[in-house]
Protein backbone atom coordinates (compact mmCIF):
# COMPACT_ATOMS: atom_id res chain seq x y z
CA UNK A 1 0.00 0.00 0.00
CA UNK A 2 2.91 2.34 0.75
CA UNK A 3 4.23 1.76 -2.76
CA UNK A 4 0.85 2.72 -4.18
CA UNK A 5 0.86 5.98 -2.21
CA UNK A 6 4.36 6.79 -3.41
CA UNK A 7 3.35 6.24 -7.03
CA UNK A 8 0.25 8.39 -6.62
CA UNK A 9 2.27 11.20 -5.04
CA UNK A 10 4.79 10.98 -7.87
CA UNK A 11 2.08 11.20 -10.55
CA UNK A 12 0.38 14.12 -8.80
CA UNK A 13 3.68 15.99 -8.65
CA UNK A 14 4.25 15.19 -12.33
CA UNK A 15 0.82 16.54 -13.23
CA UNK A 16 1.42 19.71 -11.22
CA UNK A 17 4.87 20.40 -12.67
CA UNK A 18 3.68 19.86 -16.26
CA UNK A 19 0.28 21.51 -15.79
CA UNK A 20 1.47 24.76 -17.31
CA UNK A 21 2.42 23.04 -20.56
CA UNK A 22 -0.15 23.79 -23.27
CA UNK A 23 0.00 22.50 -26.81
CA UNK A 24 -0.88 24.97 -29.53
CA UNK A 25 -0.88 28.78 -29.60
CA UNK A 26 -2.85 30.90 -27.11
CA UNK A 27 -5.74 32.78 -28.66
CA UNK A 28 -5.58 36.48 -29.43
CA UNK A 29 -8.44 38.51 -30.87
CA UNK A 30 -7.41 39.68 -34.35
CA UNK A 31 -7.23 43.41 -34.93
CA UNK A 32 -9.09 44.00 -38.17
CA UNK A 33 -11.00 47.31 -37.74
CA UNK A 34 -8.93 50.38 -38.55
CA UNK A 35 -11.58 52.97 -39.53
CA UNK A 36 -11.63 55.92 -37.13
CA UNK A 37 -15.23 57.01 -37.80
CA UNK A 38 -18.20 56.25 -40.02
CA UNK A 39 -18.25 58.03 -43.34
CA UNK A 40 -21.95 58.98 -43.22
CA UNK A 41 -22.23 59.56 -39.47
CA UNK A 42 -23.00 63.27 -39.88
CA UNK A 43 -23.84 64.95 -36.58
CA UNK A 44 -25.10 61.80 -34.87
CA UNK A 45 -24.31 61.42 -31.19
CA UNK A 46 -21.61 58.96 -30.18
CA UNK A 47 -23.16 57.14 -27.22
CA UNK A 48 -24.24 53.64 -26.25
CA UNK A 49 -27.67 52.49 -27.38
CA UNK A 50 -30.16 51.26 -24.76
CA UNK A 51 -30.50 47.50 -24.46
CA UNK A 52 -34.21 47.74 -25.34
CA UNK A 53 -33.34 49.72 -28.43
CA UNK A 54 -36.86 49.69 -29.91
CA UNK A 55 -38.05 51.92 -27.06
CA UNK A 56 -36.23 54.88 -28.63
CA UNK A 57 -39.19 55.15 -31.04
CA UNK A 58 -41.53 55.95 -28.13
CA UNK A 59 -44.36 53.80 -29.49
CA UNK A 60 -46.21 51.66 -26.92
CA UNK A 61 -47.78 49.37 -29.51
CA UNK A 62 -44.37 48.61 -30.96
CA UNK A 63 -43.06 47.87 -27.45
CA UNK A 64 -45.89 45.40 -26.85
CA UNK A 65 -45.32 43.63 -30.17
CA UNK A 66 -41.60 43.23 -29.46
CA UNK A 67 -42.28 41.88 -25.97
CA UNK A 68 -44.78 39.40 -27.40
CA UNK A 69 -42.25 38.26 -29.99
CA UNK A 70 -39.54 37.71 -27.39
CA UNK A 71 -41.90 35.63 -25.24
CA UNK A 72 -43.79 33.72 -27.93
CA UNK A 73 -41.51 33.29 -30.95
CA UNK A 74 -40.63 29.64 -31.75
CA UNK A 75 -37.42 30.93 -33.32
CA UNK A 76 -36.31 32.28 -29.94
CA UNK A 77 -37.14 28.99 -28.22
CA UNK A 78 -35.08 27.09 -30.79
CA UNK A 79 -32.09 29.42 -30.24
CA UNK A 80 -32.43 28.98 -26.46
CA UNK A 81 -32.44 25.20 -26.92
CA UNK A 82 -29.23 25.38 -28.97
CA UNK A 83 -27.65 27.31 -26.11
CA UNK A 84 -28.69 24.65 -23.58
CA UNK A 85 -27.18 21.96 -25.81
CA UNK A 86 -23.88 23.82 -26.14
CA UNK A 87 -23.64 24.43 -22.40
CA UNK A 88 -24.36 20.76 -21.73
CA UNK A 89 -21.55 19.74 -24.10
CA UNK A 90 -19.27 22.18 -22.32
CA UNK A 91 -20.11 20.60 -18.98
CA UNK A 92 -19.47 17.12 -20.36
CA UNK A 93 -16.08 18.18 -21.72
CA UNK A 94 -15.09 19.80 -18.43
CA UNK A 95 -15.76 16.48 -16.70
CA UNK A 96 -12.83 14.96 -18.62
CA UNK A 97 -10.46 17.04 -16.48
CA UNK A 98 -11.43 15.10 -13.35
CA UNK A 99 -10.85 11.46 -12.39
CA UNK A 100 -13.65 9.04 -13.16
CA UNK A 101 -14.67 7.15 -10.01
CA UNK A 102 -17.24 4.34 -10.05
CA UNK A 103 -18.76 2.37 -7.21
CA UNK A 104 -19.77 -1.17 -8.02
CA UNK A 105 -21.16 -4.27 -6.35
CA UNK A 106 -21.91 -7.74 -7.63
CA UNK A 107 -22.69 -11.31 -6.83
CA UNK A 108 -21.84 -14.40 -8.88
CA UNK A 109 -22.16 -18.17 -8.59
CA UNK A 110 -19.83 -20.53 -10.39
CA UNK A 111 -18.99 -24.20 -10.78
CA UNK A 112 -15.91 -25.48 -12.58
CA UNK A 113 -15.76 -28.68 -14.55
CA UNK A 114 -14.27 -31.75 -12.82
CA UNK A 115 -12.91 -32.98 -16.14
CA UNK A 116 -10.68 -30.05 -16.96
CA UNK A 117 -6.97 -29.99 -16.19
CA UNK A 118 -7.70 -28.03 -13.02
CA UNK A 119 -10.38 -30.54 -11.98
CA UNK A 120 -8.08 -33.51 -12.62
CA UNK A 121 -5.37 -31.94 -10.44
CA UNK A 122 -7.98 -31.59 -7.70
CA UNK A 123 -8.83 -35.29 -7.97
CA UNK A 124 -11.58 -34.81 -10.51
CA UNK A 125 -13.46 -32.53 -8.16
CA UNK A 126 -15.45 -29.49 -9.20
CA UNK A 127 -15.18 -26.11 -7.51
CA UNK A 128 -18.46 -24.39 -6.81
CA UNK A 129 -19.64 -21.49 -4.70
CA UNK A 130 -20.80 -17.88 -4.60
CA UNK A 131 -18.75 -14.70 -4.60
CA UNK A 132 -19.78 -11.28 -3.37
CA UNK A 133 -17.82 -8.18 -4.43
CA UNK A 134 -17.96 -4.47 -3.86
CA UNK A 135 -15.45 -1.72 -4.53
CA UNK A 136 -14.39 1.52 -6.10
CA UNK A 137 -12.61 1.90 -9.46
CA UNK A 138 -10.66 4.95 -10.63
CA UNK A 139 -9.52 6.06 -14.06
CA UNK A 140 -7.65 9.28 -14.80
CA UNK A 141 -5.70 10.62 -17.76
CA UNK A 142 -2.93 13.07 -16.92
CA UNK A 143 -3.29 16.23 -18.98
CA UNK A 144 0.47 16.66 -19.44
CA UNK A 145 0.30 18.66 -22.67
CA UNK A 146 -2.96 20.52 -22.21
CA UNK A 147 -4.97 18.48 -24.71
CA UNK A 148 -7.97 18.18 -22.41
CA UNK A 149 -7.68 21.84 -21.41
CA UNK A 150 -7.72 22.81 -25.08
CA UNK A 151 -10.80 20.66 -25.60
CA UNK A 152 -12.46 22.43 -22.67
CA UNK A 153 -11.44 25.79 -24.13
CA UNK A 154 -12.98 24.84 -27.46
CA UNK A 155 -16.22 23.69 -25.81
CA UNK A 156 -16.33 26.88 -23.74
CA UNK A 157 -15.94 28.98 -26.89
CA UNK A 158 -18.68 27.03 -28.63
CA UNK A 159 -21.01 27.54 -25.66
CA UNK A 160 -20.35 31.29 -25.73
CA UNK A 161 -20.87 31.27 -29.51
CA UNK A 162 -24.27 29.62 -28.95
CA UNK A 163 -25.13 32.34 -26.43
CA UNK A 164 -24.18 35.06 -28.91
CA UNK A 165 -26.12 33.21 -31.62
CA UNK A 166 -29.20 33.41 -29.39
CA UNK A 167 -28.58 37.13 -28.88
CA UNK A 168 -28.19 37.55 -32.63
CA UNK A 169 -31.51 35.80 -33.21
CA UNK A 170 -33.07 38.16 -30.67
CA UNK A 171 -31.64 41.19 -32.48
CA UNK A 172 -32.88 39.94 -35.85
CA UNK A 173 -36.32 39.15 -34.45
CA UNK A 174 -36.80 42.52 -32.76
CA UNK A 175 -35.62 44.40 -35.84
CA UNK A 176 -38.00 42.40 -38.06
CA UNK A 177 -40.88 43.20 -35.72
CA UNK A 178 -40.00 46.90 -35.72
CA UNK A 179 -39.57 47.05 -39.50
CA UNK A 180 -42.83 45.19 -40.14
CA UNK A 181 -44.67 47.41 -37.68
CA UNK A 182 -43.53 50.62 -39.39
CA UNK A 183 -44.33 49.17 -42.80
CA UNK A 184 -47.83 48.45 -41.52
CA UNK A 185 -48.12 52.00 -40.24
CA UNK A 186 -46.95 53.30 -43.63
CA UNK A 187 -49.48 51.14 -45.49
CA UNK A 188 -52.23 52.41 -43.19
CA UNK A 189 -51.24 55.98 -44.04
CA UNK A 190 -51.34 55.13 -47.76
CA UNK A 191 -54.73 53.48 -47.36
CA UNK A 192 -56.04 56.64 -45.70
CA UNK A 193 -54.75 58.69 -48.66
CA UNK A 194 -56.29 56.27 -51.17
CA UNK A 195 -59.64 56.25 -49.35
CA UNK A 196 -59.67 60.05 -49.50
CA UNK A 197 -58.64 59.96 -53.17
CA UNK A 198 -61.41 57.45 -53.93
CA UNK A 199 -63.96 59.74 -52.29
CA UNK A 200 -62.63 62.69 -54.33
CA UNK A 201 -62.79 60.63 -57.55
CA UNK A 202 -66.37 59.71 -56.71
CA UNK A 203 -67.31 63.37 -56.27
CA UNK A 204 -65.50 64.26 -59.49
CA UNK A 205 -67.33 61.50 -61.36
CA UNK A 206 -70.65 62.78 -60.09
CA UNK A 207 -69.69 66.30 -61.14
CA UNK A 208 -68.68 65.20 -64.65
CA UNK A 209 -71.81 63.07 -65.06
CA UNK A 210 -73.91 66.08 -64.01
CA UNK A 211 -72.14 68.31 -66.50
CA UNK A 212 -72.59 65.66 -69.20
CA UNK A 213 -76.30 65.45 -68.46
CA UNK A 214 -76.49 69.24 -68.79
CA UNK A 215 -74.63 69.16 -72.10
CA UNK A 216 -71.61 70.99 -70.69
CA UNK A 217 -69.08 68.24 -71.43
CA UNK A 218 -68.63 65.16 -73.57
CA UNK A 219 -68.73 61.40 -72.99
CA UNK A 220 -64.93 61.17 -73.15
CA UNK A 221 -64.65 63.15 -69.91
CA UNK A 222 -67.17 60.80 -68.29
CA UNK A 223 -65.10 57.80 -69.35
CA UNK A 224 -61.95 59.38 -68.01
CA UNK A 225 -63.62 60.12 -64.68
CA UNK A 226 -64.83 56.53 -64.43
CA UNK A 227 -61.33 55.24 -65.24
CA UNK A 228 -59.77 57.39 -62.51
CA UNK A 229 -62.42 56.25 -60.02
CA UNK A 230 -61.83 52.59 -60.84
CA UNK A 231 -58.04 52.97 -60.70
CA UNK A 232 -58.28 54.57 -57.28
CA UNK A 233 -60.40 51.65 -56.08
CA UNK A 234 -57.95 49.12 -57.51
CA UNK A 235 -55.00 50.84 -55.82
CA UNK A 236 -56.90 50.76 -52.53
CA UNK A 237 -57.50 47.00 -52.80
CA UNK A 238 -53.83 46.41 -53.62
CA UNK A 239 -52.72 48.37 -50.57
CA UNK A 240 -55.13 46.41 -48.38
CA UNK A 241 -53.69 43.17 -49.80
CA UNK A 242 -50.18 44.30 -48.91
CA UNK A 243 -51.37 45.23 -45.45
CA UNK A 244 -52.80 41.76 -44.89
CA UNK A 245 -49.51 40.16 -45.87
CA UNK A 246 -47.59 42.39 -43.45
CA UNK A 247 -50.05 41.74 -40.63
CA UNK A 248 -49.78 37.98 -41.17
CA UNK A 249 -45.98 38.22 -41.03
CA UNK A 250 -46.10 40.28 -37.85
CA UNK A 251 -48.35 37.67 -36.24
CA UNK A 252 -45.90 34.92 -37.18
CA UNK A 253 -43.01 36.88 -35.67
CA UNK A 254 -44.84 37.26 -32.38
CA UNK A 255 -45.82 33.59 -32.25
CA UNK A 256 -49.53 34.32 -32.82
CA UNK A 257 -51.91 32.87 -35.39
CA UNK A 258 -52.13 34.86 -38.66
CA UNK A 259 -55.90 34.53 -38.35
CA UNK A 260 -55.84 37.02 -35.46
CA UNK A 261 -56.10 40.73 -36.33
CA UNK A 262 -53.12 42.14 -34.44
CA UNK A 263 -53.28 45.74 -35.61
CA UNK A 264 -56.71 46.89 -36.78
CA UNK A 265 -56.59 49.93 -39.09
CA UNK A 266 -56.70 53.23 -37.24
CA UNK A 267 -59.99 55.12 -37.43
CA UNK A 268 -58.78 58.71 -37.13
CA UNK A 269 -56.73 60.63 -39.65
CA UNK A 270 -54.31 61.72 -36.91
CA UNK A 271 -53.46 58.08 -36.16
CA UNK A 272 -52.14 57.68 -39.70
CA UNK A 273 -49.47 60.32 -39.30
CA UNK A 274 -45.95 58.92 -39.38
CA UNK A 275 -43.69 60.08 -36.54
CA UNK A 276 -40.26 61.53 -37.04
CA UNK A 277 -37.53 58.89 -36.71
CA UNK A 278 -35.48 59.03 -33.51
CA UNK A 279 -31.80 59.89 -33.42
CA UNK A 280 -29.88 56.62 -33.14
CA UNK A 281 -26.68 57.05 -31.09
CA UNK A 282 -23.54 55.82 -32.81
CA UNK A 283 -20.35 54.31 -31.53
CA UNK A 284 -17.09 53.95 -33.41
CA UNK A 285 -16.29 51.21 -35.93
CA UNK A 286 -13.72 49.76 -33.54
CA UNK A 287 -16.47 49.07 -31.01
CA UNK A 288 -18.50 46.87 -33.34
CA UNK A 289 -16.97 43.72 -31.80
CA UNK A 290 -18.64 44.57 -28.50
CA UNK A 291 -21.84 45.93 -30.10
CA UNK A 292 -22.81 43.13 -32.48
CA UNK A 293 -23.53 39.58 -31.27
CA UNK A 294 -22.72 38.04 -34.66
CA UNK A 295 -19.17 39.41 -34.51
CA UNK A 296 -18.76 38.23 -30.92
CA UNK A 297 -20.00 34.81 -32.02
CA UNK A 298 -17.46 34.82 -34.84
CA UNK A 299 -14.66 35.58 -32.37
CA UNK A 300 -15.69 32.61 -30.24
CA UNK A 301 -15.81 30.34 -33.28
CA UNK A 302 -12.30 31.53 -34.10
CA UNK A 303 -11.22 30.83 -30.53
CA UNK A 304 -12.68 27.32 -30.73
CA UNK A 305 -10.78 26.67 -33.96
CA UNK A 306 -7.57 27.90 -32.34
CA UNK A 307 -8.10 25.54 -29.38
CA UNK A 308 -8.61 22.61 -31.76
CA UNK A 309 -5.17 23.39 -33.15
CA UNK A 310 -3.78 22.64 -29.69
CA UNK A 311 -5.77 19.40 -29.50
CA UNK A 312 -4.35 18.26 -32.85
CA UNK A 313 -0.81 19.20 -31.79
CA UNK A 314 -1.12 17.32 -28.47
CA UNK A 315 -1.79 14.09 -30.37
CA UNK A 316 1.92 14.04 -31.30
CA UNK A 317 2.93 13.70 -27.62
CA UNK A 318 2.66 10.74 -25.25
CA UNK A 319 -0.39 10.29 -23.04
CA UNK A 320 -0.46 8.69 -19.59
CA UNK A 321 -3.51 7.11 -18.01
CA UNK A 322 -3.74 5.53 -14.56
CA UNK A 323 -6.36 3.10 -13.29
CA UNK A 324 -6.97 1.45 -9.96
CA UNK A 325 -9.44 -0.61 -7.94
CA UNK A 326 -10.07 -1.05 -4.25
CA UNK A 327 -12.78 -3.21 -2.72
CA UNK A 328 -13.82 -6.40 -1.01
CA UNK A 329 -14.50 -9.94 -2.19
CA UNK A 330 -15.81 -12.87 -0.19
CA UNK A 331 -17.54 -16.20 -0.68
CA UNK A 332 -19.94 -15.36 2.09
CA UNK A 333 -21.86 -12.16 2.44
CA UNK A 334 -21.19 -12.04 6.19
CA UNK A 335 -17.43 -11.86 5.56
CA UNK A 336 -17.55 -9.27 2.78
CA UNK A 337 -16.52 -6.22 4.79
CA UNK A 338 -13.82 -7.88 6.89
CA UNK A 339 -10.25 -6.63 6.51
CA UNK A 340 -9.18 -10.05 5.29
CA UNK A 341 -11.56 -9.63 2.31
CA UNK A 342 -9.82 -6.52 1.02
CA UNK A 343 -8.45 -6.51 -2.50
CA UNK A 344 -6.95 -3.81 -4.65
CA UNK A 345 -4.87 -3.27 -7.71
CA UNK A 346 -2.89 -0.27 -8.91
CA UNK A 347 -2.61 -0.08 -12.64
CA UNK A 348 -2.08 -0.59 -15.29
CA UNK A 349 -0.20 2.69 -15.71
CA UNK A 350 -0.56 3.00 -19.48
CA UNK A 351 1.73 5.08 -21.65
CA UNK A 352 0.75 5.73 -25.24
CA UNK A 353 3.49 7.17 -27.44
CA UNK A 354 2.69 7.58 -31.14
CA UNK A 355 5.50 6.13 -33.27
CA UNK A 356 3.94 5.50 -36.68
CA UNK A 357 0.38 6.42 -37.65
CA UNK A 358 0.67 6.68 -41.40
CA UNK A 359 0.54 10.50 -41.25
CA UNK A 360 -2.81 10.63 -39.45
CA UNK A 361 -1.77 13.13 -36.78
CA UNK A 362 -0.01 15.30 -39.34
CA UNK A 363 -3.14 15.36 -41.50
CA UNK A 364 -5.31 16.21 -38.48
CA UNK A 365 -3.04 19.13 -37.62
CA UNK A 366 -3.14 20.40 -41.21
CA UNK A 367 -6.93 20.09 -41.17
CA UNK A 368 -7.22 22.02 -37.89
CA UNK A 369 -4.89 24.71 -39.22
CA UNK A 370 -6.97 25.09 -42.38
CA UNK A 371 -10.16 25.29 -40.30
CA UNK A 372 -8.63 28.12 -38.28
CA UNK A 373 -7.60 29.98 -41.46
CA UNK A 374 -11.15 29.57 -42.77
CA UNK A 375 -12.63 30.88 -39.51
CA UNK A 376 -10.26 33.88 -39.60
CA UNK A 377 -11.20 34.72 -43.18
CA UNK A 378 -14.89 34.38 -42.33
CA UNK A 379 -14.44 36.68 -39.33
CA UNK A 380 -12.71 39.33 -41.42
CA UNK A 381 -15.51 39.08 -44.00
CA UNK A 382 -18.15 39.50 -41.29
CA UNK A 383 -16.46 42.68 -40.07
CA UNK A 384 -16.48 44.13 -43.58
CA UNK A 385 -20.15 43.20 -43.94
CA UNK A 386 -20.92 44.85 -40.59
CA UNK A 387 -19.17 48.05 -41.63
CA UNK A 388 -21.00 48.04 -44.95
CA UNK A 389 -24.37 47.54 -43.25
CA UNK A 390 -23.76 50.49 -40.93
CA UNK A 391 -22.62 52.75 -43.78
CA UNK A 392 -25.56 51.65 -45.96
CA UNK A 393 -28.03 52.41 -43.19
CA UNK A 394 -26.46 55.80 -42.41
CA UNK A 395 -26.37 56.73 -46.08
CA UNK A 396 -29.97 55.61 -46.48
CA UNK A 397 -31.05 57.84 -43.61
CA UNK A 398 -29.09 60.80 -44.99
CA UNK A 399 -30.56 60.54 -48.46
CA UNK A 400 -34.09 59.81 -47.24
CA UNK A 401 -34.07 63.04 -45.26
CA UNK A 402 -33.03 65.02 -48.33
CA UNK A 403 -35.54 63.13 -50.47
CA UNK A 404 -38.29 63.90 -47.99
CA UNK A 405 -37.58 67.63 -48.12
CA UNK A 406 -37.90 67.64 -51.91
CA UNK A 407 -41.05 65.53 -51.91
CA UNK A 408 -42.70 67.77 -49.32
CA UNK A 409 -42.28 70.69 -51.72
CA UNK A 410 -43.65 68.59 -54.58
CA UNK A 411 -46.65 67.62 -52.44
CA UNK A 412 -47.56 71.24 -51.76
CA UNK A 413 -47.18 72.19 -55.41
CA UNK A 414 -49.20 69.19 -56.61
CA UNK A 415 -52.06 69.93 -54.20
CA UNK A 416 -52.14 73.53 -55.42
CA UNK A 417 -52.12 72.43 -59.07
CA UNK A 418 -54.99 70.03 -58.42
CA UNK A 419 -57.12 72.73 -56.80
CA UNK A 420 -56.41 75.21 -59.63
CA UNK A 421 -57.18 72.64 -62.33
CA UNK A 422 -60.51 71.74 -60.73
CA UNK A 423 -61.57 75.41 -60.49
CA UNK A 424 -60.56 76.07 -64.08
CA UNK A 425 -62.52 73.03 -65.21
CA UNK A 426 -65.61 74.10 -63.29
CA UNK A 427 -65.36 77.50 -64.99
CA UNK A 428 -64.96 75.85 -68.37
CA UNK A 429 -61.50 77.29 -69.12
CA UNK A 430 -59.64 73.93 -68.78
CA UNK A 431 -60.22 70.41 -70.03
CA UNK A 432 -60.91 67.43 -67.80
CA UNK A 433 -57.58 65.98 -68.92
CA UNK A 434 -55.89 68.79 -66.96
CA UNK A 435 -57.87 67.73 -63.91
CA UNK A 436 -56.97 64.04 -64.18
CA UNK A 437 -53.28 64.84 -64.67
CA UNK A 438 -53.29 67.13 -61.64
CA UNK A 439 -55.13 64.55 -59.52
CA UNK A 440 -52.66 61.81 -60.47
CA UNK A 441 -49.71 64.04 -59.64
CA UNK A 442 -51.20 65.02 -56.30
CA UNK A 443 -52.00 61.42 -55.35
CA UNK A 444 -48.52 60.27 -56.35
CA UNK A 445 -46.93 63.08 -54.34
CA UNK A 446 -49.01 62.25 -51.24
CA UNK A 447 -48.08 58.56 -51.45
CA UNK A 448 -44.41 59.37 -52.10
CA UNK A 449 -44.26 61.51 -48.96
CA UNK A 450 -45.72 58.69 -46.84
CA UNK A 451 -43.36 56.15 -48.35
CA UNK A 452 -40.35 58.36 -47.70
CA UNK A 453 -41.44 58.88 -44.10
CA UNK A 454 -41.77 55.12 -43.75
CA UNK A 455 -38.35 54.59 -45.28
CA UNK A 456 -36.81 57.03 -42.81
CA UNK A 457 -38.21 54.97 -39.94
CA UNK A 458 -36.99 51.77 -41.58
CA UNK A 459 -33.56 53.35 -41.97
CA UNK A 460 -33.53 54.05 -38.23
CA UNK A 461 -34.34 50.38 -37.60
CA UNK A 462 -31.55 49.35 -39.98
CA UNK A 463 -29.06 51.60 -38.17
CA UNK A 464 -30.02 50.12 -34.80
CA UNK A 465 -29.71 46.58 -36.11
CA UNK A 466 -26.41 47.25 -37.91
CA UNK A 467 -24.96 48.68 -34.70
CA UNK A 468 -26.02 45.66 -32.68
CA UNK A 469 -29.21 47.05 -31.21
CA UNK A 470 -27.74 48.03 -27.86
CA UNK A 471 -26.37 44.55 -27.29
CA UNK A 472 -23.55 44.39 -24.76
CA UNK A 473 -22.15 40.89 -24.32
CA UNK A 474 -19.17 39.48 -22.50
CA UNK A 475 -15.74 40.65 -23.49
CA UNK A 476 -14.50 38.70 -26.48
CA UNK A 477 -12.10 35.97 -25.44
CA UNK A 478 -13.84 35.55 -22.08
CA UNK A 479 -13.38 31.93 -21.06
CA UNK A 480 -16.03 31.72 -18.36
CA UNK A 481 -19.71 31.09 -18.68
Amino acid sequence: MDMVMKHCIFLIMLAVTTGCTMAGPDFKVPETVSTAAYRHAGQATVAPMPAHWWQVFGDERLNRFVESAIEGSPTMRAAASRLVQAEALYGRTRADQLPEVNLGAGVSNLRTSANTAQGIVLGRNAISGSQFTTGVSLSYELDLWGKIRREVESADAQALAARYDRDGVLLLLTSQVAATYWQLRGIDAEIAILEKALANRRETLQLVEGRFAGGLTNELDVSRARIEHANAGADLHESRRQRNVLEHFLATLTGASPSIALLPPASSAASHRMPEPPVIPLGLPASLLSQRPDLAESVQNLRAANARLGVAEADFYPSIKITGNFGYASEGLQDLLKSSSQQYNYGPLSLNLPIFDGGRNKANLAYASARYDEALAHHEDLILIALREVEDALSDREQRVKQGEEQAQAQVAAARACAVAMKRYEKGVATFLDVTDAQRSSLAADRAVVRTETQKLLAAVSIARALGGGWQGKQVGDSSL
